[in-house]
C-alpha cells in the first residue's frame, strides 16, 4: 500500500507510512495565479493506495478531490483525519443546504471499491452519506493517555456540554478519575454562569475534553469560571485544533495551563499524534 499525503496531512501522512513500514508518495501541490489548485503525484502509483487529508479549508477540499482522480484506477482507503463541514451536518432554515452531504457525495463516485475513515467527526451520522464503508476511529485514549503523563493532583475530566459527556467518560475511565460536564444557568438576559453538574472543583486539576477547538470562544469562558471557582490547574484536551483567529491568546489569558490535541491538524499544540491509530486500521 502507497501512502499519499494531502497538503494539510503530509506530516501525518509521513507518519503512517513510517509506522507501517510503506513508501510514502512524492507530491506536487500549488496553485495558479488566480487561485485554482493544482496536484501532481510524482510517484509511480501501487494497486492499493491509502490518502490522508483534512479537509479544513475548501481548498483543501479540491486537493482532496484531485487527489482521488489521480488514484482512480487504484484501490483507495480514504483517511480524512478532520472532516471540513460535518458541523453542517442538519437543515435548519428553507434554502439551506445539507453540506456534510455535499461533500460526502462528492467524494463517492472516486470510492467505489473503497473505504473511508474518519477521526473523531463531529456528526457521525455524515459516515451515512458515503456509499462506500464508512468509519469514525476514536482518538480519545490517545488524549487519555497523554493526561495521564500530566501527573495531575485529585483530577477531574471535564465536558463542555451534556452532549458531549461520552467523551469526557470514556478518558476519565481510562484513567480511573471522576468525570463531569459543564451546566450552563442564565441569571439575566446578560448574565450567565457555568459550573460542573455534580462534582465541586475546589483545590482540583480539571481537564476540559472535546472534539474540537474552534474559535475558543467558549472554552476560554469556561477555563475563567472554573478558575474562579477555585480550581488548581485547568488543561484542555481536544482532538482537532482548528484554533481559528486569536483562539490560543484567548485560551492562555483566560489562564489555560495548557493545550493538548493531536495532529488531525498540524498547529504547535498537536503533541499527540493519532498516526498509530490510522497505521492500525490500514493494516487491518
Amino acid at each position: 500500500m502507497m501512502i499519499i499525503g494531502g497538503p494539510s496531512s503530509q506530516l501525518l501522512a509521513g507518519r503512517v507510512a513510517g509506522l507501517m513500514g510503506e513508501d510514502l508518495a512524492l507530491c506536487d501541490y500549488r496553485h495558479f495565479p488566480d487561485g485554482e489548485a493544482y496536484t501532481q503525484i510524482l510517484s509511480d502509483l501501487d494497486e492499493e493506495v491509502a490518502v490522508i487529508q483534512s479537509t479544513p479549508t475548501d481548498r483543501d477540499i479540491i486537493y482532496l478531490l484531485q487527489l482521488l482522480d489521480i488514484c482512480k484506477d487504484s484501490r483507495v482507503s480514504l483517511v480524512i483525519p478532520y472532516f471540513g463541514y460535518a458541523r453542517q451536518d442538519k437543515i435548519f432554515q428553507p434554502g439551506e443546504p445539507l453540506t456534510a452531504r455535499a461533500v460526502a457525495q462528492a467524494l463517492n463516485p472516486f470510492l467505489e471499491a473503497g473505504r473511508v475513515f474518519t477521526v473523531n467527526i463531529h456528526a457521525p451520522s455524515v459516515l451515512d452519506h458515503f456509499s462506500s464503508p464508512a468509519r469514525n476511529l476514536d482518538a480519545t485514549l490517545l488524549l487519555a493517555d497523554k493526561i495521564r503523563d500530566l501527573d495531575l493532583r485529585d483530577p477531574v475530566i471535564i465536558s463542555p456540554d451534556k452532549g458531549a459527556v461520552r467523551m469526557a467518560r470514556s478518558a476519565a475511565e481510562h484513567l480511573g478519575a471522576e468525570y463531569d460536564y459543564l451546566e450552563k444557568t442564565r441569571h439575566s438576559g446578560s448574565e450567565v454562569s457555568m459550573a460542573p453538574k455534580e462534582i465541586q472543583v475546589n483545590g482540583r486539576d480539571l481537564v476540559i475534553c472535546d472534539d474540537m477547538i474552534a474559535t475558543g470562544e467558549t472554552m476560554a469562558t469556561a477555563i475563567a469560571l472554573l478558575r474562579r471557582q477555585g480550581a488548581r490547574r485547568v488543561y484542555l484536551a481536544a482532538v482537532h485544533p482548528v484554533l481559528t483567529g486569536s483562539a490560543i491568546l484567548k485560551l492562555y489569558r483566560s489562564g489555560v495551563e495548557a493545550i493538548l490535541a493531536t495532529d488531525t491538524l498540524d498547529r504547535g499544540v498537536s503533541t499527540i499524534s493519532v498516526a498509530p491509530l490510522i497505521a492500525e486500521t490500514l493494516r487491518s
